[in-house]
């Protein structure tokens, strides 16, 4: 038996006009020090709430650290220019040695497409077409698409990534359509923060018999949890604490008990090996205040305890 590798989510969202530079860079470094498997952002561009840009944050973190992956969980190409974010990616890709994971969405009713120039119908076909511009850009020296939405003819995009063929690519999902999006097109699939260890074990259920249907190996094929978690002895103190990040971040302080994990550090230990009973072979961990302290707490205390 291994350990589970772990990832840490970048501190990304905070108050308006209160961005921490400083609580950045040090997680960077000690989570490239501890042992962390990778760092991850999140996507979200509208918001009244404080959230740095994902790319532009990886490629700070890429120019601060040496050893970890670095992921987006997710992207939601949707609502992108796909030649312009795969030259993006393939830069960040070359600039990180190789270290990118592009973990990629649709989105959910609540993103104001419109103000992107999308629109709300078709949305799995444009996000297949984005994944589909952005192969052909990132593994043919002249690139061609016929698509619905993106036409091109031998197109020319250097640099390539530095991964071959071109990073992994993760797609985050949650119903079976989007599962069978993931089997299909995908490296692997990443369980949404904002589900539950009941939704999970459903999920993982179905994209497993997905998998067998498209006769692909399990072993490779990436599964991962988001876990929005405190660890904190005082329980009722870190569900407080985490209802209040909820009610600001997701407008939601309902959804904090319901797919967050709390409590001492054996509680957490518990709760994430519940997970991994269930199949996940990838964490990432995402505390949601006291990020620096989380940090040392979780490399020292809670994952020499997740094995495979």
């Amino acid at each position: 038996m291994g350990l589970i590798p772990c990832g840490f989510a970048i501190p990304q969202t905070f108050p308006p006009g209160a961005i921490d530079r400083r609580l950045i860079r040090g997680c960077l470094a000690r989570a490239d020090a501890l042992g962390y498997d990778s760092l991850w952002v999140q996507e979200q561009i509208i918001t009244s709430y404080g959230i740095l840009e994902p790319v532009t944050l990886l490629t700070y973190a890429a120019a601060l650290t040496s050893r970890v992956r670095l992921g987006t969980s997710v992207l939601l190409p949707v609502i992108r220019n796909p030649l312009q974010l795969a030259k993006s990616l393939a830069t960040l890709d070359q600039l990180s040695e190789g270290r990118l994971t592009v973990g990629v969405g649709i989105g959910g009713p609540h993103i104001p497409e419109a103000a992107f120039g999308s629109g709300p119908h078709r949305r799995g076909r444009r996000l297949v077409e984005a994944i589909g511009v952005m192969k052909a850009l990132w593994t043919q020296p002249r690139a061609s698409f016929e698509g619905e939405f993106w036409r091109f003819d031998k197109l020319p995009m250097e640099p390539k990534p530095a991964q071959q063929p071109h990073p992994p690519l993760w797609f985050g999902a949650r119903e079976e359509v989007a599962l069978r999006r993931a089997v299909r097109h995908g490296d692997g699939w990443m369980g949404a923060g904002s589900s539950s260890t009941a939704d999970f074990v459903r999920q993982y259920a179905l994209l497993r018999r997905l998998l067998d249907e498209a006769g692909r190996d399990p072993s490779t094929f990436a599964i991962s949890k988001r876990v929005y978690l405190a660890i904190d002895d005082d329980r009722d103190r870190a569900e407080r604490r985490l209802r209040e990040w909820f009610g600001a971040r997701y407008r939601s302080a309902e959804m904090a008990p319901r797919v967050s994990i709390w409590g001492s550090r054996a509680q957490c230990i518990d709760q994430l090996r519940e997970l991994i009973r269930a199949g996940a072979r990838h964490l990432l961990l995402n505390p949601v205040f006291d990020e620096l302290e989380h940090l040392e707490l979780l490399a020292r205390e809670v994952m020499p305890h997740l094995s495979a």
